[in-house]
């Protein structure tokens, strides 16, 4: 009896130490075989991107680099949205027949007029498919890009050649153009520079290269939690006075600025109630007197309800002509360029003329 349990003691500690081999190789083939399988060429495809996905899907991602961020001087600006919005509009087929679509659909109880929560409500909805639309194609197009290697990251050279396809350009120009691109029109110049300047603020590890998130950064700053995070930091640099990242009532709405030039060394406190209301109303979600980095990150958040609601009622003041509190479709029509350059139409356009 002695001798058998100890055979099937032999056995099972000889297993064991099997499987404890067997799993690490196994894990390790594995690895070669993904490593191997990522190492393979792309098939060729006319734009030598990726084949998984098709040359209509990647010219239906836009190139959201042409915005500018949000002034950050710390002032509350009333004004930003009606600035923001009032933009040139895109060029619509038929914009009537876009907004009489968007307004029966947003028109929830369906008696002719918009009102305010039925507005920020479509707005919001419209915000919330941009972000999640951005975040999966994020991924998709850096896999597509990432190519030459396929190494994890996509260096400026593998953008910059997909942007120059994107933009009409062959393939051979696009692969061994002149570096300072003599003969290219001035805009196209521009549009290149721009990127460039978004690539090396994007870029937090190497300038060279992006990876998945700071890739997320470069085309969609409002959808990455990287740049949430920055614009934060942003906040308690401009405002803490004590460093303990803890935002008072007293830090934010105490904004100095410098005067007229009438006296040498004048400051003035700008809107100080204003800012007390926003900080009460809108930062400091439990009424303690201060706001920890998570209220600031909902604060800032573009998928907080309280930025649609804030478009929605700048865009009812600006066309709401017979003061009933609600949109007609007469009224969105005669005010159609601000509807138009909208998140309530337009929300990638407007959020990258923001950020």
């Amino acid at each position: 009896m002695f001798l058998c349990r100890r055979k099937t003691h032999l056995f099972r500690l000889v297993c064991c130490q099997r499987w404890s081999f067997a799993v690490p190789l196994l894990l390790y083939a594995s690895l070669f075989a993904v490593t191997w399988m990522l190492s393979l060429p792309l098939k060729s495809h006319p734009h030598g991107i990726s084949s998984i996905y098709s040359e209509k899907q990647l010219e239906k991602w836009p190139n959201h680099l042409e915005g500018v961020r949000l002034e950050r001087d710390g002032e509350i600006n009333t004004n930003f949205h009606k600035e923001v919005i009032v933009g040139d509009s895109p060029p619509f087929e038929d914009p009537k027949a876009l907004l009489e679509g968007i307004f029966n659909k947003a028109d929830v109880d369906k008696d002719k007029l918009l009102s305010l929560q039925e507005l920020a409500d479509w707005i919001n909805w419209k915000i919330q498919e941009h972000i999640n639309e951005a975040l999966r194609e994020n991924f998709g197009l850096f896999v597509a890009i990432d190519n030459n290697p396929r190494n994890g990251m996509i260096s400026w050279d593998e953008y910059h050649t997909y942007f120059l396809q994107q933009k009409g350009f062959s393939k051979e120009y696009a692969e061994s153009h002149d570096k300072k691109h003599k003969g290219l029109n001035r805009s196209m110049k521009e549009a290149i520079m721009r990127d460039r300047a978004s690539w090396s603020e994007a870029a937090r590890s190497d300038p060279d290269h992006l990876t998945l998130d700071e890739f997320l950064a470069f085309r969609h700053p409002e959808s990455s939690h990287a740049t949430i995070l920055t614009l934060v930091d942003e906040l308690f640099d401009k405002f803490e006075i004590e460093m303990d990242e803890i935002l008072t009532e007293d830090e934010f709405s105490s904004l100095l600025t410098e005067g007229d030039g009438e006296k040498e060394g004048e400051t003035l406190t700008q809107g100080e109630d204003e800012r007390r209301k926003e900080f009460r109303e809108v930062i400091d979600r439990n009424h303690d007197g201060k706001a920890e980095r998570k209220e600031l990150l909902m604060y800032i958040d573009p998928k907080n309800p309280r930025h649609a609601r804030e478009e929605a009622e700048t865009l009812l003041v600006l066309s709401d002509t017979d003061h009933d509190g609600n949109l007609s479709l007469r009224e969105i029509f005669n005010k159609m360029d601000l509807f138009l350059g909208s998140k309530m139409v337009d929300t990638a356009r407007s959020f990258h003329d923001e950020f």
